[in-house]
């Protein structure tokens, strides 16, 4: 089973078609027949590119644009999410485009791993999503609840047994009070096919923690399985929720996993010769696949492995090479 190296940071607005301004140097939305979600033209990327056009390095600056022109979620920090939220679905409703938000603050989440961390307990994930959901208000939202949250309850000595009750509980919470906003769509992270390779098994778990009244599940979030790989997957397990569609994380895994020699224990984290995968969109050709998003922000590290910066920081090499791949 792989663990999930997840993690990520924050966000800005523009236009069809038009220059967003700032940083990216004349960053445009995408068509919303392709995809509805929203580009921020001040993204770590939109910087880079910018620096190396003006350096005189126009292959990397190319090589950045090809993630800076993309919409990539925004994951919600715990300084200011209220402020945060509100910011980035501001840019991005007035750039008539949805936000796409990742949730990723339970108490005890990634087992004690590179992205360790979240809130105190129950009562501050609480205080902290209703932050959340002040920020996103009225506006257009489509949100990714808590990765890996669901398959780390499944292993063994992960997540503590006396917080199993809870997580569910907090879950189910989570994807019910977003549901009470007026634009909001919410997907319930399922982890990824080569995780919990029986999607079985994550049936009741993804029940208790409220599949039934979310729009849907995510598969690979932060990861590199294939996306054929994932779709198989998705299409197994989603006549056992109901027939839910699904969204795939499909910012890494343009080359697929590592495998054979190259795999270590740690060959979700920051592996080597990685690329883009098929960019964001809603047109899937497939009716039960919602969508490709680029849930994890490309270039930004999964932890401090294979020569790293602490997970969820920018690293410009990486993202150079997913790019170049």
């Amino acid at each position: 089973m792989l663990l999930g190296g997840c993690s990520s940071d924050s966000g800005k607005g523009g236009d069809d078609g038009s220059g967003g301004g700032g940083a990216g140097d004349g960053t445009a939305q995408r068509p919303k027949s392709v995809t509805p979600y929203w580009v921020d033209p001040e993204s770590n990327a939109a910087k880079e590119a910018a620096a190396f056009r003006k350096d005189g390095k126009s292959r990397q600056a190319k090589l950045m644009r090809k993630i800076a022109d993309q919409p990539v979620a925004e994951w919600v920090g715990t300084d200011d999410p209220e402020g945060q939220t509100r910011k980035v679905t501001s840019a991005a409703a007035k750039a008539g485009r949805d936000a796409l938000l990742v949730l990723y603050n339970l108490p005890h989440r990634d087992c004690g791993q590179y992205s360790k961390g979240g809130a105190a307990d129950a009562g501050a994930y609480r205080a902290w999503l209703a932050k959340v959901m002040k920020g996103i208000g009225k506006r257009p939202a489509t949100v990714i609840v808590e990765p890996d949250a669901i398959p780390h309850v499944l292993m063994k000595g992960c997540t503590p047994a006396k917080y199993t009750e809870e997580r569910y509980q907090l879950l189910n919470e989570a994807v019910g009070k977003l549901q009470s906003l007026p634009d909001v769509r919410v997907y319930l992270d399922a982890g990824n096919p080569d995780w919990v390779r029986d999607p079985g098994a994550l049936v009741e778990p993804m029940k208790r923690a409220g599949i039934d009244t979310a729009d849907g599940f995510s598969l690979n979030v932060s990861n590199y399985q294939t996306t054929a790989s994932n779709k198989a997957y998705g299409k197994k397990f989603s006549p056992m929720v109901g027939n839910k569609p699904f969204v795939i994380d499909t910012s890494r895994n343009g080359n697929g996993p590592i495998e054979g020699a190259g795999a270590d224990e740690e060959a979700w984290c920051n592996p080597k010769g990685r690329a883009l995968g098929e960019a964001p969109t809603t047109k899937t050709g497939d009716e039960i696949v919602d969508g490709y998003l680029w849930i994890k922000r490309p270039g930004e590290s999964d932890g401090e492995c294979k020569g790293g910066p602490k997970a969820g920081q920018w690293w410009p090499e990486y993202a150079l090479g997913l790019a170049g791949n």
